[in-house]
């Protein structure tokens, strides 16, 4: 099959499900920003998103887009290294007008993937898990305080956002390119687009973390 024998074809595949997931990770930071500014209706949207069937179809595209993309980069990554061959070990320098982010996508992709293993812990086993088992869940929020209750969270978070903000700026305009997107005057757009989008999307998660971090150790200091 095309999209799975020839190199083209899995470029298309890890662009169609990075742009996907680049659309999830923007409505979730805007579903962040509610639990900031309304976290009544942050836990009713966690409510909906809880163990009904629409949210479990939606939790399993997910993860079969996360799966995939996942299992891609490293497939490229194999065959770029295995078509490089003895040559991979002479290179001493950054060829010219290669970004470092475009060097060193795998690296940052396993600190992603860490960083969302740990995310994963802390709110969906926690929240959609237990709900999908038939167990009683609390609201929404909770979770977020008893996550950021800990500033070791709020550093492990802000490192994975770093390497998120890489990965995105050269991963969305990498995508386009990989579609088709080719053209020079447009190239440079895509660019700057991926730059504003990917700095606007982690600036706002970092923001929302360390608000977070602040509420749950004040409400930590409340009680005590």
């Amino acid at each position: 099959m095309w999209l799975t024998n020839s190199s083209v074809g899995r470029k298309v595949v890890m662009s169609i499900t990075g742009l996907f997931l680049i659309l999830f990770v923007t409505f979730h930071v805007l579903m962040n920003a509610v639990a900031i500014f309304w976290p009544d209706a942050y836990d009713a949207v966690c409510m909906f998103l809880g163990a009904n069937w629409y949210a479990l179809i939606g939790t399993a595209v997910l993860a079969a887009g996360f799966i995939v993309h996942i299992v891609y980069a490293f497939w490229l990554s194999w065959q770029n290294k295995k078509a490089r061959g003895n040559d991979s070990y002479e290179v001493s320098a950054r060829p010219k007008n290669v970004e470092w982010a475009s060097q060193n996508m795998l690296v940052l992709g396993v600190i992603i993937v860490c960083f969302m293993a740990l995310h994963l812990v802390q709110f969906w086993a926690k929240m959609q898990l237990p709900e999908m088992l038939g167990h009683h869940v609390n609201e929404g929020t909770w979770y977020l305080d008893q996550a950021f209750a800990c500033p070791i969270t709020l550093v492990v978070y802000l490192v994975g956002f770093a390497a998120l903000w890489f990965h995105m700026t050269h991963g969305f305009w990498s995508a386009f390119q990989s579609l088709g997107a080719n053209n020079n005057v447009w190239l440079c757009r895509l660019k700057s687009i991926s730059t504003i989008w990917a700095t606007v999307v982690c600036i706002l998660f970092a923001i929302e973390a360390i608000v977070f971090t602040i509420r749950a150790m004040g409400m930590c200091s409340a009680c005590c």
